[in-house]
This record gives C-alpha cells, structure tokens and sequence, in this order.
C-alpha cells in the first residue's frame, strides 16, 4: 500500500490498486466520528459511443443517468431503505463524465460499505421496473426542461460545441429513454461498472488495509474489459453559435457567457490548465475587480452573478452568469478588459491578492470528506491525484493567467446564451 503524503495542507492519503484493478484511495480521520464512501465509474452522460471487446455501440442518451437510477435496486428489495435503515445517509449522482454513489454514516459504517459495493457491483433489472422508470425520469426530464437555468446553460453548450457529446443532456430526452431497455442496462454496466474502470475513495475513522479487505471480499476478483470512448470530431476553436435565445417564464433575463477552451490534457498538465483558468477567471471578473465593480456598479449583474471553469475529456471552458438587464453589455464588457488586461496585464497587487484568497478557499474546501472524495475521484479519472494542487499552486504566474485570457476570451472562442422574459411579461 502506497502512503502520499501532502505536508502543505497536512494531508495525508493511502492508495492501492487492487488485484481486479480497482483503485482505492483512503483519507484516516481517527479525530472523526462520522465516516463517508464514494465509489465511482468512470461513465457518465457524454458516454454514449463506446467500444467493448471489439464491437462499437452507440447508445441512447440519458443512459448513465437512468442506470444510476436502478441501480439502486437488488433482488431484496432496495439499497437506499437498507442503507437508510442502517442510519446512513445515501445518495448518488450522474455528471457529465462520472457516475458516483456515496454515503456518510456514523455506526455501522463497514456493514453499510459492503451494502454500497454490492449493489453497484451486481446489477438486478427487469423490464417491468425499466417500463416504470420511464415514467419516472420522463417526469424529470420535464421538471428540468422547464426551469430557465438548466435551459440557458445546455443552450450554451450547444452553442459552444458543435460535436462533443457534453451537448446533450445527462438525462437524455423523453424520446431517447424510451428506447433503453434492462438488456440496455446490463451492457452499460458491463461496459462501465468493471472494478477496473472504477474508484473507491474513504475518509474517517477507518483503516486503509481493512477498506481493501472489504473491497477485495465483496468486487469480483479479476478486472475485466475496459469500453474504449469516442467523443466524436475534434472540436475546433471556433463556436459552433455566438448567440443562442430563448423565451421562458422569467421575469428578467438571464444569461450565460462562455468560453471554449483548449481540450484539457491527462495528469498534472490538465490539473495546471484548471489551476491557471480559475485564476483567469478571477483576474477578470472576480468580484474584487475593476469589471465586476463597474457591472454591479452599472446595475449589469447582481448578486446571482457566479462564474467557474469546467474541463470534461475533449473540453473544456469558461462561463459566467446570472441575472441582467442587458447580457449583450456584459458580453461587451468583458470583451474590452480582456483586450485591457492584454495590453496593460492583471495588477499586481490585485494577483497576489486573489491567488491568496482562491488558495485559502481550496484549502477550507478540505474539511469536507465529500470534497476531498469525489475532489481525489474525479481527479484520479484526470490522471493525477487531488491534493497535488498543493504543489502547483505557488508556481502559477501572472503571466500564464493573462496569456490564458488573451487565447481563449476572444470572439471567435465566445457564445452567449440568453432566456428571456416572454412577450408581453415584464423586462
């Protein structure tokens, strides 16, 4: 077993790959009482074209998404009550690039672990529950068609890509999951849910050899095939639209502004493209900057405005929003301090400032087991470990954030998604 030890933020984490390929990662906490699991695939919504043992499938969208759905189900009855009976707190969520189930309890946390491992690990469909669930997420998938905000941000990413599959939705479209079947389901699963293609990350008042052990006793033994993706064509740096809008219930606009970045790279160069974006971002519209306090102060935005950084394999990007009366201004605005920031740089004092506060923030960020779990899986997915933001964060420059915005916040890289108040309601 492997211990990594991360003295700048007085970490430390075991990690072992099991013999049926299954990495576990295992953050002690002795100090604790409550303990948290996370197990992952690395399978999620944009998975939908995939080789396995040399034959291509290609399925429906929203797959990833129902199959976590059922898979809380067993022959027994199902996981979530007996988790639930056992005094945890269980859940499960479906992104773009991973599927994860988790939970947090405070006794019974080995009992409760095995249960988690099982269910994942041993699917259990038939076609009368797949019929149901249909109707379920069908239900869903209308919920989240009508809320303004999820509407406005798949507009963007169809308007940043004109081929990368993170375009669609998670959840697929009423007419897509009509045609997943439990036979869908179970080669899914075998394509994705193979301990190999898979993490385990722990962290409490546990040991890290006796979490393998449990692992190894309950997940087949042996690793089997991995699927083989395809993303489809490699993106061009151009968006596919520069405006997407839309009318909605709102009472004022609302907007997404983004930016196609570069395809990240696996390991520490993916790690250090998200370290530089973030700090862009902060550079540039941070709310300790010169732009974001003439927007706010302009009545532009509000205190819904939020902005983030997001990488998937084969892309990545930048995207601001929120509430304005006039998005086309923000998108404007933006446009001219990253022309000012190319001709005059980030402040200084403003750089040391903002790298200081978003270090602080990462730091904070690991008192939470949850962020340190599904922070070191999706991480692991990327091809580098959580905590080694610690090392690379003092080598960021100035000068590598100011280059980042002069690339990639540019016309030709822009798209602006906009859902407007219907006709007639008020602007």
């Amino acid at each position: 077993m492997e211990k990594l030890e991360f003295s700048r933020v007085g970490e430390r984490m075991y990690h072992e790959k099991l013999a049926n390929g299954l990495n576990v990662f295992v953050f002690p906490k002795p100090e604790f009482q409550k303990g948290y699991a996370f197990f992952a695939t690395n399978y999620g919504g944009m998975d939908m074209k995939f080789c396995l043992d040399g034959q291509w499938h290609q399925s429906p969208a929203g797959v990833a998404h129902f199959l976590e759905h059922k898979m809380f189900d067993t022959k027994e009855g199902n996981a979530l009550q007996d988790l639930a009976a056992n005094g945890a707190s269980p859940n499960a969520f479906t992104s773009s690039a991973i599927t994860g189930y988790y939970f947090e309890s405070t006794e019974k946390f080995e009992e409760n672990l095995r249960i988690l491992l099982s269910f994942v690990s041993v699917p259990w469909f038939t076609q009368e529950s797949v019929d149901k669930e249909q109707g379920i997420i069908g239900q869903e998938i209308g919920m989240i068609e009508d809320d303004p905000d999820w509407k406005v941000f798949m507009n963007l990413m169809a308007a940043l890509y004109q081929h990368h599959p993170i375009r669609v939705s998670v959840a697929g479209s009423v007419e897509s999951i009509s045609h997943i079947t439990a036979d869908t389901l179970y080669a899914c699963h075998k394509a994705f849910y193979d301990p190999a293609n898979m993490v385990l990350c722990v962290a409490g008042p546990v040991e890290a050899e006796h979490i393998c052990q449990v692992a190894r006793e309950i997940l087949p033994r042996q690793a089997g095939s991995i699927a083989a993706k395809d993303y489809g064509e490699k993106e061009a740096d151009r968006v596919a639209k520069s405006l997407v809008e839309e009318r909605m219930e709102v009472s004022t606009p609302i907007f997404q502004l983004g930016y196609k970045g570069d395809a990240p790279q696996r390991g520490e160069s993916g790690l250090r493209q998200e370290l530089v974006a973030e700090l862009a971002l902060e550079g540039l519209l941070g709310n300790s900057t010169p732009l974001y306090s003439k927007l706010y102060r302009e009545g532009l935005i509000n205190q819904n405005f939020s902005y983030g950084y997001e990488s998937y394999p084969g892309c990545s990007f930048l995207c601001a929003g929120g509430e304005s009366k006039d998005p086309e201004a923000v998108r404007m605005a933006v446009a001219e301090e990253a022309g000012r920031i190319g001709r005059e740089g980030i402040d200084g004092k403003l750089w040391e400032r903002l790298k200081k506060g978003v270090y602080g923030n990462k730091v904070r960020g690991l008192n939470s087991f949850e962020n340190l779990c599904v922070g070191q899986a999706r991480s692991f997915f990327a091809g580098v470990n959580f905590l080694q933001f610690a090392d690379l964060f003092s080598s960021i420059t100035k000068e590598e954030a100011e280059d980042l915005i002069g690339r990639w916040v540019t016309e030709e890289r822009a798209a602006l998604s906009v859902v407007r108040p219907r006709e007639g309601g008020q602007a």
